[in-house]
């Protein structure tokens, strides 16, 4: 296996510098194999530098990764106090919306009983009236009746009287009727024996 590939291999987390020493280490092997001038000690030399550069690299790739491990729980700190502070609003608003409704509630309540309240207080007062008027129409009622029986009473006395005149006009006619009757008959039998004197 050639540097190349291992260079690649060892560094195939970050694409970018794993190409990039890829290529180099492949330019430096393929400048090795064209010239066959280089020497075990420059081979020696350059894995050397190869190696630092590599180490160089890795202590980079390792500051990145403190610094975005850092930054990532710098974000996450800051994103749990913001989740916390906004846990914290919500319940603020919980709260005073529950203060709200338990007001509302009492509100209401309060209303409907004073509505209640004025409810009772009119079918009292309509009650008291309806009753006013009941006592009211019995006593009309009492009165009519006082009036239609003395209507009657006086309907009765107004018939007993009219009997009784009734009575003594028949009682009279019948009286002037017999004494027409014998004025007339002593009349005609005056008349008749005046006619027997005459005659004699």
């Amino acid at each position: 296996m050639g540097y190349a590939l291992r260079i690649y291999e060892a560094f195939k987390d970050d694409e970018t510098k794993a190409r990039l020493l890829s290529e180099f280490i492949e330019q430096v092997e393929q400048v090795i194999l064209n010239n066959q001038l280089s020497t075990r000690q420059d081979v020696t030399m350059s894995e050397l530098k190869l190696t630092k550069e590599i180490e160089q690299i890795r202590g980079e790739i390792k500051e990145v990764e403190l610094k975005l491990t850092r930054e990532i729980e710098q974000i996450r700190a800051d994103l749990t106090k913001e989740i916390e502070q906004t846990r914290g609003e919500i319940k603020e608003v919980e709260l005073k919306l529950t203060r709200e409704i338990e007001q509302i509630r009492a509100d209401l309540t309060r209303d409907i009983e004073q509505v209640r309240g004025e409810i009772k207080e009119v079918e009292l007062k309509l009650t008291k009236e309806i009753e006013q008027i009941r006592g009211e129409i019995k006593e009309v009622e009492l009165k009519l009746t006082k009036e239609i029986e003395q209507v009657r009473a006086d309907v009765k006395e107004t018939e007993v009287r009219l009997t009784e005149k009734i009575h003594e006009v028949k009682i009279s006619t019948i009286r002037w009727i017999v004494t027409l009757f014998i004025t007339q008959t002593i009349t005609i039998i005056g008349i008749i024996a005046g006619l027997f004197q005459v005659m004699k």
